[in-house]
């Protein structure tokens, strides 16, 4: 297979201008992660006190010790809705995809450390997106439960979609997907079903509440005065009401019987053997990537050098290179998995457009696996673009895109505008897992381009009505139009919007990737128990 000739030159000022603007971005996220861990951290002594572990103990717990854990959509929420200051980010979920006993799985913690775990309406969010990813790679989940239910100051927005995560438990459960969790502490009204639609619920002694109404409710709804214990507490559950089935001492005690449920379950049993891929890493260090993106997000680069860090001996057989330029299709390995990647060099056009729909295709046909790699302004416009049918040739393309049955990853490394976005697969596509650069930015258009397009139509609009048009009223809308958009189109707004499950440090996209081909290889491999309506308590 043809090998990438990389022509950076990491010596360049360029290079090094990039490299700390990157470097920069990096630091950024890395220092609201810090944020979010100090806060929680803040309620150790007020958790210790009462003789609990704090969420993320028990995360650790948990996962096997040395396994990878990827975290998913931890800045959701970010400064939105009663998130001031960004302390609250991650929906009062911390969620990620790593090992119990041995297991592939999807793990949740109630962040109870912070606002007391109470869900945002973009936890909820969040929460649909982890149990979407659950169903599509087919993993066990286990939840560490303990939360205040849903924040009351965005109850009309959390209420009827809130339902979703129940039907999804439901159908999770008859798919063959087995759902532990332990209740740690409170699990009130709709938080009470969480646990209640779980295959297997553990219950912490003297801890564990799950009641739909608590006794202040109780009392004020019918007169009945009772006690947390008799009410909902862990030894009824376990003893009298068999909402449970098991009953730990202690969060590190319910932790342990997590882990031996797990061992005890032959889940990995009926996956075909996997034989040992033997792979060359890229010729080139991956830590170059820090440097090639430009600093100015208007200037070209060319995507194969970042394929040349990503792929296998920095092998890559193009598609029909010599046909557009602008849009780079082709085959290539990552750590030994058969990927067909699909890159930008610039805007689509109908040919770019045609192209990457017949690969697609070709992808789909033999079962390889599509990586988007977006840095596109969208796709070209113009009169000689529309009379060569830019729009029916892109239809094409999203077409192929959204029917293309073979698992579909995406990373945003760049720039994702207009239908461009759509077109490489993103959020709104459905991809199997999307991920997105801390320089990267996303929106319908640019903010410039935006603030003119305003101005152009406010101005017209106003010679149409006969009146005079104010060039300082124009001006101040075109750029409250820029800077509205550009705020609006950055790395963390979407990632806190959950149009990506996370940022990462560009250096972390091969090891990522690899992680994620793993997850979507055992997924088509698995084969599932269903059943008709799930496994109910009886």
């Amino acid at each position: 297979m043809p090998v990438i000739e990389s022509l950076i030159d990491a010596h360049s000022p360029q290079f090094a201008q990039n490299r700390e603007a990157m470097l920069a971005a990096i630091a950024q996220l890395r220092q609201l992660e810090h944020t979010l861990l100090s806060k929680a951290q803040e309620a150790k002594t007020k958790f210790d006190k009462r003789g609990q572990l704090l969420p993320r103990e028990r995360l650790n717990l948990l996962l096997d010790p040395g396994a990878p854990f990827l975290e998913l959509a931890s800045l959701a929420g970010y400064k939105l809705h009663d998130d001031k200051d960004g302390s609250a980010a991650g929906g009062g979920l911390i969620a990620g995809i790593g090992y119990v006993s041995g297991v592939r799985m999807l793990v949740v913690a109630n962040n109870s450390a912070i606002k007391g775990g109470t869900i945002s309406p973009s936890g909820l969010k969040k929460s649909l997106r982890l149990q979407q990813i659950a169903m599509e790679n087919k993993l066990p989940v286990v939840t560490l439960a303990e939360s205040g239910g849903a924040n009351l100051n965005y109850a009309a927005e959390i209420f009827v979609e809130g339902a979703r995560s129940f039907a999804n438990q439901a159908r999770m459960s008859a798919m063959g997907l087995p759902q532990i969790t332990v209740v740690h502490g409170s699990a009130t009204a709709g938080g009470a079903y969480q646990p209640g639609l779980s295959d297997y619920v553990v219950v912490v002694r003297g801890k564990a509440k799950l009641f739909l109404a608590g006794p202040p409710l109780l009392k004020a709804a019918t007169g009945e005065v009772a006690t947390d214990e008799a009410l909902g507490g862990a030894e009824m559950h376990a003893q009298t009401a068999g909402t449970a089935e098991y009953l730990a001492e202690n969060d590190a005690d319910g932790v342990r019987i997590v882990r031996e449920i797990v061992s005890l379950l032959p889940w990995n049993d009926r996956l075909p053997l996997a034989p040992k891929r033997d792979y060359k890493e890229p010729l080139y260090p991956i830590e170059a990537l820090l440097g090639l993106i430009p600093d100015d997000p208007k200037k070209p680069y060319d995507v194969r050098e970042i394929l040349a860090r990503l792929a296998d001996g920095s092998n890559f057989l193009e598609f029909k290179g010599e046909f557009d330029a602008h849009t780079v299709c082709g085959h290539l390995h990552i750590q030994g998995r058969a990927v067909g990647v699909i890159g930008n060099n610039g805007p689509i056009t109908p040919k770019g457009a045609s192209k990457a729909a017949q690969f697609i295709q070709l992808c789909d046909q033999s079962s390889t696996p599509l990586l988007f790699l977006h840095n596109t302004t969208g796709f070209m416009v113009g009169t000689e673009s529309e009379q060569q049918g830019v729009i029916k040739h892109g239809a094409k393309m999203i077409q192929a895109v959204a029917n293309a049955r073979v698992p579909k990853l995406t990373v945003v490394v760049g720039g994702s505008y207009g239908a461009g976005n759509y077109a490489m697969c993103g959020r709104g596509l459905d991809p199997r897992f999307i991920f997105a650069w801390p320089n990267s930015r996303t929106a319908v258009m640019g903010g410039a381009q935006a603030g003119k397009v305003l101005r152009i139509v406010t101005e017209a609009k106003q010679l149409k009505d006969g009146l005079v048009p104010d060039p300082k009223v124009l001006d101040m809308l075109e750029q409250v139009t820029a800077q509205k958009l550009d705020s609006q189109s950055t790395a963390l707004y979407g990632s806190a919007n959950l149009w990506d499950d996370g940022l990462i440090d560009p250096r972390d996209t091969r090891t990522l990737l690899g992680y994620l081909l793993d997850i979507c290889h055992e997924a088509e491999g698995r084969q599932l128990q269903p059943n008709s309506f799930g496994v109910a308590r009886l």
